[in-house]
């Protein structure tokens, strides 16, 4: 009995040795433990750091791309006004000068109904009725926006102007001005139709 008692403890001894973890291994153990999480923690930093810096790198992407696309639009939209302004000042200069060829193809024939008044004799019964059929027609020209233009006794500018001939001044103070009209000059809608030909003092 003394004997299977004793067989029984040291059975007991040998298997509580064996479950026994020595103190330094078990040291290592929660060490290994402690970098694996530690290696862990580092990893997941990195990844986190990196998926940041593709997010970041992607927000600039498109920032770069939506002010390129505003240049775009800002461009295009800039075109677009200007093109509208320009047809709508061509549209508005075709409505107030559309019949300007027409007008133009007038002027010589005013030009010598003009002259043919000038030429005849106060008395002649035709005078009067030439001067009635040249107020009619001036009348229904001014109303698309012919308007003569004044040059006798104005200063010569070129850019209503045009100089046949050049006499000398009868006074200093007629220099470089109109002295004698050949041809009259002509507005339409207050640009020069026609140039007025004109004899200057010099």
């Amino acid at each position: 009995m003394e004997y299977n008692d004793n067989e029984e403890k040291f059975e007991q001894e040998q298997n509580d040795k064996s479950t026994e973890i020595p103190q330094g291994d078990a040291a290592e153990g929660r060490e290994a433990e402690e970098t694996g999480d530690g290696h862990s923690r580092r990893a997941r930093k990195k990844r986190s750091e990196r998926h940041a810096e593709e997010l970041n790198a992607k927000v600039e992407e498109m920032g770069a791309k939506l002010v390129e696309m505003n240049d775009k639009y800002m461009r295009i939209y800039s075109e677009y006004e200007n093109y509208r302004k320009r047809t709508s000042a061509e549209k508005a200069s075709l409505i107030l000068n559309g019949g300007k060829d027409v007008i133009k193809l007038m002027l010589p024939i005013v030009d010598d109904m003009e002259r043919a008044i000038a030429n005849m004799a106060e008395t002649d019964a035709a005078r009067e009725g030439m001067q009635l059929i040249l107020k009619n027609m001036l009348n229904a020209l001014q109303q698309k926006g012919l308007k003569p233009m004044e040059a006798k006794g104005a200063k010569f500018d070129e850019n209503f102007h045009e100089a046949i001939t050049q006499i000398p001044a009868p006074s200093p103070e007629a220099k470089g001005t109109v002295i004698d009209v050949v041809k009259k000059g002509y507005f339409l809608n207050d640009e020069v139709l026609r140039f007025a030909q004109v004899v200057v003092a010099n």
